[in-house]
């Protein structure tokens, strides 16, 4: 049998095995990283990550359930058949929920979370029969220290810290545990927030993370900026300075020097000041991501800003990818 190094050159890229894929990230990146990929298997049961997968990448691989995934003697067993393959590259980030500080307090259990957070245990399995001779698993930088403890000791390698506002106009510090080693630190980009919006203006010069809760966005102009402004989260995009500045103005008349007001106090609210702040729209949220602007197309705004909010900076995995040998 041939060793791998030599069948990597044979056919001239790599085999890719991307755990809980999400809309493939993993593949943008290998591409922007001028890494040439064979085969990209990619597990992912997210109906919207898959649609846009094969809307970008119609020759992937979809293998269905991590659970269902084995890999022995060469050979990669899945719910959707077995394939005779050598992996070159195993990449994933398993769902960072109930690890991360935007979960509430109660819900925030890490590791014991089996059908989130918990799924790391089957991907870190799946990573040990393989022995690929890359890999990378991305996650949030809020986590425990103990589970952050837990996972280097399986992983066996400490995470490289990397917040995407180094080539961004988004906040997104994450870790990644990686035997791939970047020999200098990221090249930094200044992007702004307000270079990337189609119209309006923000009062940051970042946008806050993405997350899956941008799909579920409030109606209400008040309450809108009630949640920005009080809680921190989201981002919001007000018509131009001065329109933010009126709406601080406005928000401050009506909680009358309170120090927290409740979004129930706004509930009889009738002006209209707030009228034209807005949400992100579905191209500004792709640039925040560095994923191709249209990559999303085939989703509404809501669908995209969910599976976004799941996904990877894609110029932070670059950053990692670009170490990458395959020969």
């Amino acid at each position: 049998m041939k060793n791998k190094e030599e069948s990597v050159k044979c056919r001239e890229g790599i085999n890719v095995l991307s755990l809980c894929d999400g809309m493939s990230c993993g593949h943008i990146a290998l591409d922007r990283a001028g890494i040439r990929v064979n085969k990209y298997f990619a597990a992912e049961i997210k109906d919207i990550g898959i649609k846009v997968t094969k809307q970008n990448y119609p020759d992937t691989i979809h293998i269905g359930n991590v659970n269902k995934i084995t890999y022995k003697n060469g050979v990669l067993h899945t719910e959707m058949g077995s394939f005779e393959i050598d992996i070159d590259l195993v990449i994933f980030g398993s769902p960072c929920q109930s690890f991360s500080i935007a979960m509430k307090t109660d819900m925030r259990v890490g590791i014991k979370d089996k059908e989130r957070s918990g799924l790391f245990l089957e991907c870190h399995r799946i990573l040990s029969e393989v022995r690929s001779k890359y890999y990378l698993m991305e996650n949030v930088a809020s986590m425990s220290q103990n589970d952050k403890n837990f996972i280097s000791n399986l992983m066996g390698v400490h995470p490289q810290e990397v917040n995407a506002d180094k080539v961004s106009p988004e906040l997104r510090k994450r870790l990644f545990w990686t035997n791939l080693k970047p020999k200098s630190k990221i090249e930094e980009k200044d992007i702004q927030l307000n270079n990337i919006l189609l119209d309006g203006w923000s009062d940051r010069t970042k946008a806050r993370s993405l997350l899956v809760s941008d799909s579920r966005p409030l109606k209400t102009p008040v309450k809108m900026f009630h949640r920005y402004y009080s809680t921190g989260f989201t981002t919001l995009i007000f018509k131009s300075e001065e329109h933010y500045l009126k709406c601080v103005e406005e928000y401050q008349s009506i909680g009358k020097g309170k120090q927290r007001l409740t979004a129930k106090e706004l509930d009889d609210y009738k002006g209209n000041i707030f009228n034209g702040v807005r949400y992100l729209y579905q191209e500004e949220l792709e640039l925040c991501q560095c994923v191709p602007v249209g990559y999303t197309k085939c989703l509404t705004r809501n669908e995209a800003a969910d599976i976004l909010g799941d996904g990877w900076n894609i110029d932070v995995i670059t950053y990692f990818f670009r170490e990458i040998n395959i020969f």
